[in-house]
């Protein structure tokens, strides 16, 4: 069995595999709500889309730095991951 890490994600506690991707951890976290990860300058939901950093709709906060690319992140043990879903 993998090793396993455990981080929040909008005050959730998720365990996921080490080597795991931010992306990963928010989609484990929201389950069947729906991968959302910021929200638009409107306020539309927005996800991951590309999965590969280039069109930027991932972007998360991770330990108090915004705009992090969550797709591109890799979890680290007691990260703390803040999505745009909860703000209004």
């Amino acid at each position: 069995m993998p090793e396993t890490i455990t981080l929040n994600v909008d005050g959730r506690s998720v365990s996921v595999a080490r080597g795991s991707s931010v992306v990963a951890a928010v989609a484990l976290a929201t389950g069947s709500a729906g991968v959302v990860t910021r929200r638009s300058v409107s306020g539309a939901l927005r996800g991951p889309l590309c999965g590969m950093g280039v069109c930027q709709e991932c972007r998360v906060t991770i330990d108090g730095v915004r705009h992090r690319l969550a797709c591109q992140t890799l979890c680290a043990d007691g990260m703390e991951v803040v999505t745009g879903s909860l703000a209004a």
